[in-house]
């Protein structure tokens, strides 16, 4: 081996295979990020969807003045009435935009208000000193930023 076939075949210190070894290789990183991106593309949609659906659910009951809520949240809160059908038509909207997907600036955007609503969901329960209830909120907050992590990998 001469000189430069040394040379040609060690590149910053790591050996490079001369024999079309690297097609080899390059074909099984290929095959290992493809699976690795169709295993973010399970985990987005699985914890998305039931994210969605769940708080798109609660915007409903929001605005149907489900009497578990009004309890909740005016009652025990002490929040006023119409706080219900903002924070309805604002879950509602936030989970059609995050589910459709279309515009990223307004999936953003819902992101960013679910965030918002679930982290003053737990300071408002810690406020009145209700520790138990801020469990819900905070375990969903922790799969919005999941979700929103998951779709800036750009691989959705």
């Amino acid at each position: 081996m001469t000189i430069s076939e040394t040379t040609a075949t060690y590149t910053a210190g790591k050996h490079r295979p001369v024999h079309g070894d690297h097609d080899v290789a390059d074909t099984a990183m290929q095959a290992k990020k493809a699976r690795w991106i169709g295993t973010a593309r399970w985990i987005y949609w699985g914890i998305t969807i039931p994210l969605a659906v769940t708080m798109m659910m609660a915007g409903v009951a929001f605005l149907a003045g489900y009497h578990g809520n009004v309890d909740a949240v005016v009652k025990h809160l002490g929040y006023p009435p119409y706080l219900l059908t903002i924070l309805g038509v604002a879950k509602v909207l936030g989970g059609a935009a995050i589910l459709y997907g279309r515009f990223e600036t307004l999936k953003e955007w819902a992101y960013a208000g679910y965030a918002f609503d679930l982290g003053g969901a737990i300071a408002s329960y810690g406020f009145v000193g209700d520790g138990r209830s801020m469990i819900t909120p905070f375990i969903l907050l922790l799969l919005v930023l999941v979700s929103h992590r998951q779709w800036k990998t750009g691989w959705m």
